[in-house]
């Protein structure tokens, strides 16, 4: 019996994959987030790293100077990843488990991001 399509994490994750520098300012990763209607970053990191806009709301809500922070002072590091065969119930799983909103889809190198409002969209 063929797979059914749509159950992947490579049929819904979002591409090309944004990328940020570990040295670029926060406000440049806010302006490339608002710029682009996503809700993070891949930091390129090896190990890979993510930005996402509630570490930006964070580093607001704690009074910090937003304009002095660089991605690197607010970044998680060593983030999980998936591969694009990645059934979608798996991919939740690990965000539940994991407490996370964004996965990284990589195969040999990035290829997109999903996030968990792409998995409720498809599975709802």
């Amino acid at each position: 019996m063929a797979a059914k399509r749509g159950t992947y994490v490579e049929d819904i994750m979002s591409t090309p994959l944004l990328t940020i520098r570990r040295d670029a300012t926060l406000v440049e990763a806010a302006v490339k987030m608002r710029d682009n209607e996503v809700s993070a970053l891949i930091v390129t990191t090896a190990p890979p790293s993510i930005i996402t806009s509630t570490d930006v709301l964070d580093a607001v809500a704690e009074g910090k100077d937003t304009s002095e922070l660089m991605v690197s002072d607010v970044m998680t590091e060593s983030v999980e990843t998936v591969p694009p065969d990645l059934r979608l119930e798996e991919a939740a799983a690990m965000m539940t488990n994991f407490g996370i909103n964004h996965l990284p889809v990589v195969d040999d190198d990035f290829v997109g991001m999903i996030s968990s409002t792409d998995i409720t969209a498809r599975l709802s």
